[in-house]
């Protein structure tokens, strides 16, 4: 099966952005981010916090080894980037070049025993704030219908944007792990898909699949509600894609968007909550603009129960780059495009090229479940996909904090929703693949 249609010549340029055809394949579309200007500042707390996390990379089960550039072949000038490049399979399969990939694995906690700490985790462990009897530390997961708000609220308490937002539903497929340290604790945020009761596809399946686990793993859960919709009960929100819970934990109903409403429709809310619902709270918030997000935070700390860090507290997650380069590109699909066109699309990194005196290479694969999705993600000469190339390359620029080569090709894989094998090696399964 064609996987791809030319249909500009390789010489053909637009506005900095070349649009040319493969040179390992004649019938494959190819945008190739040219311009790489400097990344758009940010404030100091992000971008250390940026730099932290890139610097220690977990393997599949928890453990952190070192750092990602190390497991990627190094090119030492732009001469040598076609070396580099190499053809994903027409089955799309193939989503790396080291077929012996690790996974990290997000379906259990992660041991605290000493025994996975490097000496600097030792050397931290035994400082007073890791050995203070009042520490505490744990797992939240953020649950909730789609759209109303878990992945803003989530990135407002690490403080650093790690999951993707949009004005559309159903935009987070992974369980996201999220980490927010301080002195006296750590807590684990697990950002969730949408619960929803009607599955169209088994992409649906796992994701609730990781929603339930992400609620057996936790120590509280924070269920989140859209304030301006009709008040329903949590246990039929839970139920309807997580299933009643095994365990009694905390759960706090977090009522979002307050700035939309006025106070006495809030107060309407929260006694409605408070009445109906077994809830241990009810805090409203407005995780847009950050309103109530520490009382949310206090609530938490005083749920975790006491322990030590479950990881070093200078990282923010245990995602790897590739997987949020991924998420970015999949972001700028739902902010660009219209209908099913981002749902059917899936998002792969297919080669990543850590260079010391070069611009990082990226190649990325946008899958899509047929020819027609293809036609409108490319768009007219190209420019469709150009523009997606562009807005891509900024924000993985400033979020990796450095000038990136960006390659994106785009394929059909058809019914790749309905495809057990693919989605499992996509991470989908909870497994999510770090090198």
């Amino acid at each position: 099966m064609e996987l791809g249609l030319a249909t500009l010549s390789s010489s053909t340029s637009l506005t900095g952005t070349a649009l040319s055809l493969s040179p390992y394949s004649p019938t494959r579309f190819l945008a190739r981010e040219t311009i790489c200007s400097h990344p758009s500042p940010r404030n100091q707390f992000q971008a250390a916090a940026a730099s932290r996390s890139r610097a220690k990379l977990p393997s599949f089960e928890g453990r952190h080894r070192k750092t990602l550039s190390e497991t990627r072949r190094p090119i030492e000038n732009e001469e040598d980037e076609e070396e580099a490049e190499w053809s994903v399979d027409e089955q799309g399969e193939r989503l790396s070049s080291d077929s012996s990939a690790s996974f990290l694995s997000l379906n259990s906690k992660p041991d605290r025993s000493l025994a996975l700490l490097d000496d600097y985790e030792l050397e931290e462990l035994h400082s007073d704030h890791f050995t203070s009897p009042s520490h505490r530390s744990g797992y939240v997961a953020v649950l909730g219908k789609p759209n109303v708000g878990k992945s803003t609220l989530s990135n407002q308490m690490i403080g650093q944007k790690l999951s993707i937002v949009t004005d559309k539903p159903q935009t987070t497929r992974h369980r996201i792990l999220g980490i927010c340290s301080d002195t006296d604790y750590q807590m684990i945020l697990y950002d969730t898909p949408g619960v929803i009761e009607k599955k169209m596809h088994k992409l649906d399946s796992l994701m609730m699949k990781n929603v339930r686990t992400a609620a057996i793993n936790a120590d509280c859960i924070l269920l989140v509600v859209d304030a301006c919709k009709v008040p329903k009960k949590l246990d039929e929100v839970l139920e309807e894609g997580v299933g009643a819970p095994k365990d009694k934990v905390p759960i706090l109903c977090v009522l979002n968007k307050k700035d939309l409403l006025k106070p006495g429709e809030v107060a309407q809310r929260i006694e409605w909550y408070e009445k109906f619902t077994e809830a241990d709270e009810v805090i409203p918030v407005s995780a847009k603009y950050g309103h109530g997000v520490d009382d949310v935070k206090d609530w938490i700390l005083s749920k975790l129960p006491l322990g030590p860090a479950y990881y070093p507290k200078d990282i923010t997650s245990e995602h790897p780059e590739r997987f949020f380069v991924a998420e970015i590109v999949r972001e700028k699909i739902f902010m660009q495009y219209r209908n099913e066109v981002p749902y059917a699309c899936q998002v792969n990194v297919v080669n990543y090229i850590s260079r010391p005196t070069a611009k990082d290479f990226i190649q990325v694969e946008v899958l899509v479940e047929k020819n027609s999705q293809k036609v409108i993600l490319i768009g007219k000469d190209g420019r469709a996909l150009k523009i997606l190339a562009t807005a891509s390359r900024l924000d993985i620029e400033d979020f990796l904090q450095k000038k990136v080569y960006l390659e994106v090709e785009v394929k059909v894989k058809e019914n790749w929703r309905q495809d057990e094998g693919l989605l499992k090696n996509y991470g989908y399964d909870g497994q999510i693949r770090v090198i």
